[in-house]
């Protein structure tokens, strides 16, 4: 199964290089065609490829994502392709990875009946994800009451193993599947492990699919856990899945293939929860395919990435793809761990079954059950079952999945678990459905039940089990494995976006793989709760398919700048939203623009709107070489040099102001930057007044004009911010809001400060 780890871990993106050739993805120029081509282009594609490599055969050719193919070649043939008249670059291939029914009413959604009146305009819309595929006779794909297929859909139902044309239905309108590129690098796909077609053997894309659109399902629950009505978001609107992840990963030949196809079908909006690494916006296929979508007014949603809390470690960075970090729900599975000594530890889990015998068991640490070094982390072999049988085991998080310790103590012969995160992880605490009675505590819990343990001479324990518990503050929290900024590709543009719930999330799940997706789990479950980023994407795919269908006008900028002025950063007690990893404030490096608030968004007064346009001056301003640009925008334009280009004046609804230091580390002295921006009236006509903050008297902003009349629809005022920044140390950071408020209305925009 593909590594989930709150939902999926994001590795760092990785060249995949074999002793002889690798798949190259090739940017051609399609202003460069000779004329003896008549407008062939897949004809000079080949031709251009035969001259270099004789033997070498195109995997894809590209049109609208970029103009180009892929294929194998030595690094010597790259070179030399590379040096032929209309080649614009020849790019290694990257390997992306997986980012692994409350949340409706969370959300607000319960209400939206009269907020998003046109429930026809929400059916017309089309949700596209790239992920594992689907398993298509998921109850949430049920298409009863649903209307005739949108007449503008392109796309198309592809047969492979174990799925047919059949397997769409009015709901799920388009599954296709893309191999070829991870075949050219790994060998052909082995159909005893996985579906070469568009079915979903690992569940991640059914779980992503069902979150963003499912239908309503009565009755939903994982073996009784968070049980309720399940639904997507957008819970009318049709979904296409595009396969683009096998067991060895995500490749970017494929990815581009994908949201080739995309494009050509139609979708509205394109979900994509993964991720790899970070990398120049001309060497990221996701940021390039992403900017195409754009252009043909797809929004393109994609998670953080699950690498947090440490700085600095987003994925999917650039501006024309909205960013979407994780927060909790208001629920929680709790199951208690009690002690010999008379203490009870609060933890979680899904775990369903035989209970433990209602009396105190014998408790053993797996440090000292095991001969290897690492015994403490219950890696698969390292238990010694003469010490475990019989025993509650206490593990310690990391290195291996969650549910994989439970699965080595219980093989051991233990009959239960309590798992504790380290330092790493702290108080996070994700559910598992284990395959043995157990529970996962926290780091503070972890080490006071840790020193009972290897400091009594008989400890004992048992666990008891809670279900479902609704109600619990603070919610949100931002979860601590969400990826946070600063954006290391370029820091004058404030990231994530926004958070979503992504933490035990329930929906779809796939009829092939048990819920923790072990070998030895033979459970089957409808549904399935899990975490990551990977959740709280879909969740913002589907909100912005709603706004889609009442607002068809919008722009994917005006959809993104909707849902984050709109975003909340405090809760009802006018306290900020919590960072589960520090237990205090969050900030905009976590929670970006603040959580998603989808009935405000639906009416947000004003917007920062952005075109294709508008991300070309962005690039010029980057001080990207033509060639770079024209990878990404694949226009045949260079940069106006008589025009001053400012990153700065990216009409962003975030601000990000980057203090330059010295060779010492020191900024000199006061600061002076200034960021224009201009606002688009989408309500009615009204006057609205800015207020600024700032938690640092070392940040002081003036915004002029103060004031903003609009008298009516879509007409524009802008206005310039100067913020005068202070001497700080190098690394500090400060950070702030500007809100435009007519009474009614108010429009927000984090500020993040770095020195």
């Amino acid at each position: 199964m593909i590594n989930l780890l709150f939902g999926v871990i994001l590795l760092g993106s990785s060249y995949y290089v074999s002793a002889e050739k690798q798949t190259y993805i090739v940017h051609m120029s399609h202003h460069h065609i000779p004329p003896s081509f008549n407008q062939d282009h897949t004809h000079w594609f080949d031709s251009s490829l035969k001259s270099v490599s004789p033997s070498a055969e195109m995997i894809y050719t590209y049109q609208n994502v970029i103009h180009g193919f892929s294929t194998r070649l030595t690094a010597q043939e790259a070179e030399s392709l590379e040096t032929l008249p209309g080649i614009i670059s020849v790019l290694p291939e990257l390997k992306y990875e997986l980012h692994t029914t409350r949340t409706p009413e969370f959300l607000g959604l319960d209400q939206k009946s009269n907020l998003f009146p046109q429930s026809d305009g929400e059916s017309d819309v089309v949700i596209g994800v790239l992920d594992t595929g689907v398993w298509p006779e998921s109850k949430s794909f049920d298409d009863t009451g649903m209307g005739p297929v949108p007449s503008a859909w392109n796309g198309a139902c592809e047969a492979g193993t174990n799925f047919t044309v059949s397997n769409c239905n009015r709901k799920l309108i388009g599954a296709r599947f893309f191999a070829k590129g991870y075949e050219a690098t790994l060998g052909p796909i082995d159909e005893t492990k996985e579906s070469r077609s568009p079915r979903d053997d690992d569940g991640h894309g059914t779980h992503t699919s069902t979150t963003t659109g499912g239908s309503v399902v009565a009755g939903a629950n994982l073996l009784g856990y968070a049980p309720g009505s399940a639904r997507g978001m957008a819970s009318r609107a049709r979904i296409a899945v595009y396969k683009v992840c096998w067991i060895g990963g995500c490749f970017s030949s494929d990815i581009l293939a994908a949201m080739e196809k995309a494009i050509t079908d139609n979708v509205n909006v394109l979900s994509l929860s993964l991720g790899g690494g970070t990398a120049d916006y001309y060497r990221d296929s996701v940021a390039i395919g992403a900017f195409a979508a754009m252009e043909k007014g797809i929004l393109v949603s994609c998670s953080a990435g699950n690498a947090g809390p440490t700085s600095y470690s987003l994925s999917n960075v650039s501006p024309w793809i909205t960013t979407v970090g994780a927060g909790t729900l208001d629920r929680d599975f709790p199951a208690y761990v009690s002690l010999g000594n008379g203490r009870n530890y609060s933890g979680v889990s899904l775990y369903k079954g035989p209970t433990l015998p209602d009396k105190m068991l014998p408790f053993v640490y797996a440090g000292n059950a095991s001969n290897s070094t690492s015994g403490a982390l219950c890696m698969p072999g390292s238990l010694l079952p003469d010490k475990v049988k019989g025993k509650i085991v206490l593990c310690d998080r990391g290195v291996n999945a969650r549910v994989q310790k439970g699965s080595v103590v219980k093989e051991a012969g233990g009959v239960g678990m309590v798992l504790t995160n380290t330092a790493a992880n702290g108080e996070e605490l994700v559910a598992d459905a284990h395959l043995l009675p157990a529970t996962t505590v926290g780091q503070k819990e972890g080490d006071e039940i840790r020193k009972y343990v290897i400091s009594d001479s008989a400890p004992t324990a048992g666990i008891l089990f809670q279900g479902t518990k609704l109600g619990i503050q603070p919610s949100p929290v931002v979860a601590s494995f969400s990826s946070r900024g600063p954006n290391t590709i370029t820091p004058e543009i404030l990231k994530p976006d926004i958070i979503a719930p992504g933490v035990n999330i329930l929906a779809g799940w796939s009829g092939a793989v048990g819920p923790t997706g072990l070998p030895d789990d033979t459970r089957r479950v409808e549904f399935n709760i899990i975490s990551g980023t990977s959740m709280s994407c879909p969740h913002v795919s589907g909100l912005a398919a709603l706004l889609k269908a009442a607002r068809p006008e919008w722009s994917p900028a005006a959809i993104r700048s909707a849902l984050m002025t709109t975003a909340y950063t405090a809760y009802k007690n006018g306290k900020m939203i919590e960072d589960l990893a520090t237990g205090k404030p969050s900030t905009p490096f976590d929670h970006g623009a603040g959580h998603v608030d989808p009935v405000s968004a639906v009416n947000p007064g004003l917007v920062y709107d952005l075109t294709a346009d508008d991300y070309f001056d962005f690039l010029c301003a980057l001080n990207y070489t033509p060639a770079q640009i024209q990878v990404v925008t694949k226009r045949n334009t260079t940069c106006d040099t008589t025009k001053s280009y400012s990153i700065s004046n990216l009409n962003y609804p975030s601000f990000a102001v980057v203090v330059s230091s010295d060779s010492t580390g020191k900024t000199g002295g006061s600061t002076v930057v200034k960021h224009t921006r201009t606002l688009t009236n989408v309500g009615p006509a009204s006057t609205y007044k800015v207020t600024t903050f700032s938690d640092s008297k070392g940040v002081q902003m003036s915004v002029v004009p103060n004031t903003l009349t609009f008298s009516k629809v879509n007409e524009k005022q802008s206005y310039t911010v100067t913020f005068t920044v202070g001497d700080m140390a190098a690394g500090s950071n400060a950070f702030g809001r500007i809100e435009w408020s007519d009474g009614k209305y108010v429009v927000g925009s984090p500020v993040a400060v770095s020195w």
